[in-house]
């Protein structure tokens, strides 16, 4: 499979989840992959996987100094980058009047800012490359509210926000950002959030009756990353199971 040969790709949060998914799917089409995580156990077992197609980076998304780093690796290992795939995040519920100054910021950190530090860092070698690709990790929060994610949901929706900008400022030098939202997908971090009770009352809700699952979203990350979304930016796409196709009422 080759939809991503030539191309030199950065997953933020790519040790688990829904980014290894996406990692094993890049490599599968042709993509060098560095998978970035603070994860340090998880991200070299995948690393060790993949073989010479991927590495293992410890990275802080919300350090600026992370991401220097991160780059130089990625470039040292195999040639700039020309995808970065924004995924690290975190998810936290709690109502507004419960919700802290410290988990406000903390999920601030790594949903929003690490977003736009890490566009910030790819922008120049893409520019000098002609061109790449930008995924930004929203969620059908980025789309619509949900009681008891004031600070998740509010970083969502700066995602999609800073994608559209930046698919602005950027269509010019042949730069592509597009913005993913996802539903409920079958991740351990979902499922720390209330395990198989959340699955099903989450299954409930959508037109499929199912919640998804990382191999039902890795797809389209290949897809924007790809050259087959040449004329596509600055798009954001549910992929939920038909959650946004109707009102609260629904299910």
């Amino acid at each position: 499979m080759t939809r991503l040969q030539n191309k030199v790709a950065i997953v933020t949060g790519g040790a688990q989840g829904q980014g290894a998914a996406i990692v094993r799917s890049f490599v599968a089409e042709g993509a060098k992959v560095v998978i970035a995580d603070v994860a340090v156990e998880p991200g070299e077992a995948l690393a060790a996987e993949l073989g010479a197609d991927a590495i293992f980076v410890k990275h802080d998304v919300s350090s600026e100094d992370s991401w220097t780093a991160l780059v130089e690796a990625a470039t040292a290992a195999f040639g700039a980058p020309n995808v970065l795939v924004n995924n690290a995040g975190i998810l936290r519920f709690g109502a507004i009047t419960e919700t802290s100054v410290e988990l406000y910021e903390q999920v601030f950190r790594v949903n929003q800012l690490g977003t736009f530090l890490g566009m910030k860092a790819v922008i120049p070698s893409m520019k000098q490359a002609g061109g790449g690709s930008i995924v930004n990790a929203s969620s059908i929060e980025g789309l619509g509210g949900m009681g008891h994610l004031v600070a998740y949901s509010a970083t969502k929706f700066a995602i999609r926000g800073m994608t559209k900008v930046a698919a602005m400022e950027l269509g010019s030098f042949g730069i592509r950002v597009n913005s993913v939202h996802p539903g409920m997908i079958d991740t351990g971090m979902t499922r720390e959030h209330g395990g198989d009770l959340a699955m099903e009352f989450g299954a409930s809700k959508v037109a499929l009756k199912r919640v998804g699952l990382p191999s039902d979203v890795a797809p389209l990350y290949v897809y924007l990353a790809s050259d087959e979304s040449a004329y596509t930016t600055g798009a954001e796409i549910a992929v939920d199971g038909g959650a946004t196709a109707t009102h609260s009422f629904g299910g």
